[in-house]
């Protein structure tokens, strides 16, 4: 039962292509850089500088509490002090739908959004920011939802309660191959006239890099993306925003008997997790969402759904990769040069990089995904590159000070060990506890282990520590789910350090509980 499709990697890349109009004369004239923005608070000079970084926060509210906005009021305290948020993806549950920005977005976030006093008023596609919101796509941005579903899912609440799926945050629509999160996000420039479309750039792409002309980014007034993927400089920091979701392909599985004995594995696991599917929809059948108590048991039932989803969606990847999978190098070309110059550029200090997919997780559900690993070899190719071209002018630092990712729902630190690659000694921060309901540390340990099957012997080796994980827990058999973001302080010196600074609020049965955990420095 695949009641939730993922675009092919080709079709995501296309079309967000169509949606900014990429490498069209108009830009192309005018020596426009389309993946540059220059965020023009005046202040981006400052070298002591304060962010935040939320991320899979896009759902709804659970009567009578609302995780997403006890996050974000957490983040009001800091507002003020802040430059930006950077938002790690999956801004919208279950399938990135327009029909949902009004509650489990605007609402929400209503501070943070000129004419936010009535947000109601704000349409998910005219949305302007009084504070720079910085967000990348996550997987549940791009998702789709075949027609006959919809039909379903689409005419009544009763009937969506009556299939037992994904609670009701699925509707008439998907997000259209990532549609609604550019209309919400990105310079759409696709529907403008060739006339309109001059007059936008001689307004907007006013701001100016190395490369040439860019978007200039003005809170309060002006605030899209050029782009999917993208970059800027703030306070002499380089930070890059990737679009993970085009190169998470695992590698086809080998043409050899060990090969063919874990495909069948794979096989066996499908079949395995969609008899438990239809086991938990049972169970939701005979469950009345107007009932407190069986509520909740509903509420856990589809955060259960989604994470099979999730593993199925693993699965399909690795049983239909091809010879050749789908990559985006266009992209990790993009980052490879861009490195580069960043290195070579004096003024430069300092390096951050934030996308959906983590490279390294220890949470229960994504530690040993054919889509981490993807993730971490496509990351480990770009900096291998970039590590052999500028040589020495690293000083023996990580090729990036900084990776902030989303997709598992935690916070956890983590920092990579000596992999014997260019990604070796790398601060790694995961903020994706912001409003879906959290989800447990593996029982594994906090080591990460990885196995070089492209080395001789196949030798197998630490590459990473989880040094701290907020997540689901038990305690007293009490249930325990904390929400949580990151405020991170970046400090005047070179090489840069960070105050990191994790923001929780949790829920232990029916109360909340706000903290600020002991900050470290990285």
């Amino acid at each position: 039962m695949n009641l939730i499709s993922d675009p092919p990697i080709p079709v995501k890349i296309q079309k967000m292509k169509e949606r900014v109009r990429w490498m069209h004369p108009s830009f192309v004239q005018r020596g426009i850089d389309q993946t540059s923005i220059v965020i023009d608070d005046r202040k981006n000079d400052n070298p002591e500088f304060s962010f935040m970084v939320i991320g899979d926060s896009g759902t709804k509210s659970h009567s009578p509490y609302h995780p997403q906005r006890k996050v974000a009021e957490l983040m009001l305290a800091h507002r003020e002090d802040c430059s930006f948020v950077l938002h790690t993806g999956d801004v919208i549950y279950v399938v990135g739908s327009q029909e949902y920005y009004s509650t489990n977005f605007i609402e929400p976030y209503r501070e943070f959004l000129v004419g936010g006093e009535n947000p109601k008023k704000i349409s998910y596609d005219r949305m302007v920011f009084n504070l720079p919101f910085l967000p990348v796509l996550g997987n549940h941005d791009y998702y789709d939802v075949p027609l006959m579903y919809r039909l379903v899912t689409g005419t009544t609440s009763s009937l969506r309660w009556l299939l037992g799926y994904k609670d009701i945050e699925i509707g008439w629509h998907g997000s259209y191959q990532g549609n609604a999160y550019a209309r919400a996000f990105m310079d759409y420039t696709a529907a403008m006239s060739s006339q309109k479309l001059e007059s936008h750039l001689a307004r907007h792409y006013t701001a100016k890099t190395d490369r040439g002309r860019c978007l200039r980014y003005q809170p309060g007034e002006f605030t899209r993306l050029p782009n999917r993927y993208y970059t800027f400089r703030y306070g002499g920091i380089d930070f890059f925003a990737l679009d993970s979701n085009t190169f998470n392909t695992p590698s086809p599985l080998p043409g050899t008997q060990e090969g063919e004995i874990y495909r069948r594995q794979l096989q066996k696991g499908r079949d395995e997790i969609n008899k438990e599917e239809l086991q938990i929809l049972k169970i939701s059948d005979g469950l009345n969402p107007a009932k407190p108590t069986e509520a909740e048991k509903l509420d856990e039932l589809s955060a259960k759904l989604d994470q099979i989803d999730e593993i199925k969606i693993d699965i399909e990847k690795q049983l239909t990769s091809e010879k050749m999978p789908a990559i985006d190098f266009e992209q990790l070309e993009w980052l490879r040069s861009r490195l580069i110059e960043s290195w070579n550029t004096s003024e430069v200090r300092g390096r951050i990089i934030f996308f959906h997919h983590p490279p390294y997780v220890t949470e229960a559900t994504k530690w040993h995904q054919a889509q981490t690993l993807a993730v971490r070899h496509r990351l480990r190719w770009v900096f291998e590159q970039v590590a052999e071209t500028v040589g020495c002018l690293t000083k023996e630092r990580p090729i990036v000070d900084l990776i902030l990712n989303g997709h598992a729902h935690c916070l956890e630190y983590l920092r990579t060990t000596d992999t014997g690659f260019a990604d070796s000694h790398i601060n790694c921060i995961i903020s994706g506890g912001s409003g879906h309901r959290p989800r447990y540390q593996r029982r594994g340990g906090t080591e990460l282990m990885e196995t070089f099957a492209e080395i001789p012997d196949k030798p197998t080796r630490k590459v990473a520590d989880s040094l701290l994980f907020v997540g689901r827990h038990d305690y007293n058999f009490q249930k325990r789910l904390p929400y949580s973001c990151v405020r991170i302080d970046v400090l005047d010196s070179h090489p840069p350090k960070f105050i990191v600074r994790p923001l929780v609020t949790e829920r232990v049965g029916k109360q909340w509980y706000n903290s600020e955990l002991e900050p470290f420095v990285i």
